[in-house]
């Protein structure tokens, strides 16, 4: 609904509200918000409710460049460290993800895009790490989904995936952390699509 222009930011989520509209008790409706709050897209603001937070423009390319660099890491390490039983998951995945592309299916690409990364994050061997990765990476999974939905997005994807795995397989270590720092960076072109997406979101 925030991303259907249903909210602006600043707006108000009203828990008594939303659990009228989607007929549900309030509890799992507290527990939306409560992930929203997580996730960075809403504030909880003490004894005033919670509120519509989105980042703008500067902040989220900020945050996309700290998410490359992490995923680079996470790469250089891994391509030292994984092993081949999850270098065959990272196959399944990119099978599904072809799979998801030729059914048109962005959320199920989304899906095991999201499982291919944490693999990723899990064989760098640095729980440390992997915590700070996932965590940026819940910060920034809905605008990560969103540029999917760009034409011709996922088939490039798909093909930095593969050339992920291919790094890893080898153990080239920089390799993998190239590859995987420019197909998480949002700089130039990409970046001003994935704005002009939000934007028609909000409309």
């Amino acid at each position: 609904m925030i991303f259907t222009g249903a909210f602006s930011d600043g707006d108000r989520l009203d828990e008594t509200r939303l659990a009228q509209q989607f007929n549900v008790s309030r509890t799992p409706i507290r527990e939306a918000l409560g992930r929203l709050v997580a996730s960075g897209l809403a504030e909880q603001i003490p004894r005033r409710g919670v509120f519509i937070r989105q980042p703008g423009p500067v902040e989220l390319l900020e945050m996309f460049e700290t998410m490359a660099e992490i995923e680079g890491v996470c790469g250089r390490l891994a391509a030292l460290r994984i092993s081949d039983s999850a270098l065959a998951e990272l196959d399944i995945s990119n099978a599904l993800c072809t799979a998801a592309i030729e059914a048109g299916d962005t959320d199920a690409y989304y899906r095991e895009n999201e499982r291919f990364h944490h693999a990723i994050y899990r064989e760098a061997g640095n729980t440390f790490l992997e915590q700070e990765a996932l965590r940026l990476h819940r910060r920034l999974k809905p605008f990560r989904r969103l540029q999917l939905r760009v034409r011709g997005r996922m088939a490039q994807s798909m093909a930095e995936h593969e050339a992920v795995v291919a790094a890893l397989r080898a153990g080239a270590s920089e390799r993998a952390a190239e590859v995987l720092r420019g197909h998480v960076a949002v700089q130039g072109e990409k970046f001003h699509r994935l704005l002009s997406g939000l934007r028609r979101a909000a409309e």
